[in-house]
């Protein structure tokens, strides 16, 4: 659609999921003018992204990842001016060989360009980041002092007030349950009645491929599960405990952790052995005893010195992954430009989900990336969207 027929004739959105990508793409299309419906089944980031750590990192060594995060904290940095609250902790990734520190220095390079600062450690320097860490191991890391984390509850209230302000709807407890084609759009079947729309964006994380098959596609998504716990001290840090990860494109034990407030961290492993889909509404939501176990195990190899640590209350929640873990964003078929799918961002929903707003409201609006060049990769290709 061109700028001028918008003007005169703003397309209307159906978004479904409330969640943070879908509320990033209903400000970004609310933004651009077009009238906006979400839909969501349950509450607000009542699906992934409520149970996510919520982290906001740039420390990787793919110039496309840091490329989409230079969209993304374009936003980051409007909405924080705004009023959104950013715990800029830093964000420490870790390195086990000479070879991972080299794609470190690397990375540094192309995130100066970015804009994003980062700089790196030997593993003798790490101290002064994490005085209790062993760096036993450990080659050294890529320190990035400006990113943190979210918290995923407040980012998607504000967002839907944001889009209430610039004239959106957003319909909670509306589970949609069918749809046809008509002429020049859609008709969604909801359990709180019919809703017509001109284009439909599918951003239903770990329900999207559910989603996508009411719609009459197939969308290869699959939610992946994964745990969290968090880590109570008898007594508090004299430091902020800064986001560490123990992974460098798959290498690594994934174990990560941060400060979360006052005398508490919260702790995850960002890596699965199981490749097994999990039913998105049947699905065990509490952190296994065994994980909790190897979780442990793996803090206290790395953090052994942590005043009277011991593990509180965890749960699980659900990343939905791709085939090749890059999210998707676009049409899945080219013959129906007007549906459009925002899903598989895995672990990085909350932390990318502002560029994959603005991508969605791209093709929505003007059927192709135009603010993002070059982002036509991260559309659902037949190539792509794989088992």
């Amino acid at each position: 659609m061109t700028a001028e027929a918008q003007a005169t004739n703003p397309p209307h959105v159906i978004i479904i999921g409330a969640g943070s990508l879908g509320l990033c793409a209903a400000v970004s299309l609310a933004d651009g003018g077009a009238k906006v419906t979400v839909l969501e089944a349950k509450s607000i980031a009542s699906g992934s992204t409520g149970r996510s750590v919520g982290v906001v990192g740039t420390q990787f060594t793919d110039p496309d990842e840091i490329l989409l995060r230079r969209y993304a904290f374009q936003h980051f940095a409007r909405w924080e001016d705004a009023g959104l609250h950013f715990n800029h902790i830093g964000y420490l990734r870790l390195a086990r060989t000479t070879a991972q520190m080299a794609l470190f220095e690397r990375s540094v390079g192309m995130q100066a360009e970015a804009g994003f600062r980062a700089k790196l450690y030997q593993a003798d320097e790490l101290h002064r980041l994490v005085p209790h860490m062993d760096v036993t191991g450990l080659a050294g890391g890529i320190f990035g002092p400006d990113n943190g984390f979210l918290d995923p509850h407040e980012l998607c209230m504000f967002l839907a007030e944001r889009l209430k302000s610039l004239g959106g709807r957003l319909q909670q407890y509306c589970t949609v349950t069918g749809a046809t084609r008509q002429k020049g759009g859609y008709r969604l079947e909801t359990t709180k009645g019919v809703v017509d729309g001109d284009v439909v964006v599918n951003a239903a994380g770990a329900w999207a491929p559910l989603v996508a098959e009411i719609l009459g596609q197939t969308l290869h998504v699959r939610p992946e599960r994964h745990e969290g716990v968090m880590v109570l001290l008898d007594q508090p840090l004299d430091y902020t405990m800064p986001m560490v990860m123990d992974l460098v494109n798959g290498e690594g034990t994934g174990l990560n952790f941060r400060h979360e407030k006052s005398g508490e961290l919260i702790a995850e492993i960002h890596k699965v052995d199981s490749t097994r889909a999990e039913n998105p509404d049947d699905y065990n939501e509490q952190c296994d005893e065994a994980s909790k176990i190897h979780l442990a195990e793996l803090l206290l190899e790395r953090l052994p010195h942590l005043p009277g640590a011991r593990l509180g209350r965890g749960w699980a929640g659900l990343y939905p992954v791709t085939a090749d873990h890059r999210p998707f964003v676009g049409p899945i078929d080219a013959r129906e430009p007007n549906l459009v799918t925002a899903a598989g961002a895995g672990g990085y929903g909350i932390q990318l989900a502002p560029v994959i707003g603005q991508i969605a409201a791209d093709w929505a609006l003007y059927g192709a990336p135009v603010s993002t060049p070059g982002m036509e990769i991260l559309a659902p290709s037949p190539a792509r969207n794989i088992a």
